[in-house]
């Protein structure tokens, strides 16, 4: 285990060693003290390293994610594991805003709770939520899977394409040509995976699925008007 101290260290250096970390380093866990919040914690890693963050962090923790496991003991800024690829982001309290945006792949589990817009126009991504979720997630989401073990707030899933919607608690209102769509076995199949990788005790057959009714896709002269 290698222990990086942030306050003693600075931002600048932290990055600059995890990005010279390869396919083939030895130096494979990680663990990043004091981080008081900072911005930008080890954002475009690109190798199978193990990063352990004790405390809470600023906005774009884990963005731009490759191969990489980053773990966040403690709570989570605006745009935890944005536009992230590959690899593995957990945050052990809160994400706040835009939680896995524009995420191309890769898994993004938040313990807790999440704020407003989670889910952002994902491309890919697999999202996790233990707790709720707030208004405008998964808005523009065009592929992948976002799964909220709590509540969601208003608009979701507003002028989605064909991204998946797992809801287990109540939805608060549903956003621009998002609707209620059924269960299918393959549905529960993706789900109780991706329970079980987010290591949650949800039963699949609890949970709703949302996603696009396909009426935003061509365009239609009534519109114009």
């Amino acid at each position: 285990m290698q222990t990086f101290d942030l306050a003693a260290e600075g931002l600048r250096e932290l990055n600059s060693t995890l990005h010279a970390q390869s396919e083939e380093t030895n130096q494979t866990k990680w663990e990043v003290v004091n981080p008081r919040g900072s911005h930008a914690i080890a954002v475009g890693l690109d190798a199978p390293i193990e990063v352990n963050i004790k405390g809470s962090t600023g906005y774009y923790c884990g963005g731009m994610n490759k191969q990489a496991t980053v773990h966040v003991h403690g709570s989570a800024g605006p745009g935890v594991a944005e536009n992230m690829m590959s690899g593995t982001v957990v945050v052990e309290g809160d994400a706040s805003q835009y939680a896995g945006a524009t995420g191309n792949g890769g898994l993004l589990v938040v313990k807790g709770n999440a704020s407003s817009r989670c889910g952002i126009s994902m491309k890919g991504i697999d999202i996790v939520v233990h707790g709720n979720i707030g208004h405008m997630s998964a808005f523009m989401a065009q592929s992948g899977n976002l799964v909220v073990c709590g509540d969601a707030g208003d608009a979701l899933g507003d002028s989605i394409y064909e991204a998946r919607l797992f809801v287990r608690g109540s939805v608060k209102s549903l956003g621009a040509d998002c609707i209620e769509k059924e269960m299918r076995p393959e549905h529960i199949e993706i789900l109780t995976d991706l329970l079980a990788r987010a290591g949650s005790d949800a039963k699949p057959e609890e949970f709703k699925r949302y996603g696009s009714a396909r009426q935003l896709y061509n365009f239609k002269i009534d519109n114009a008007y």
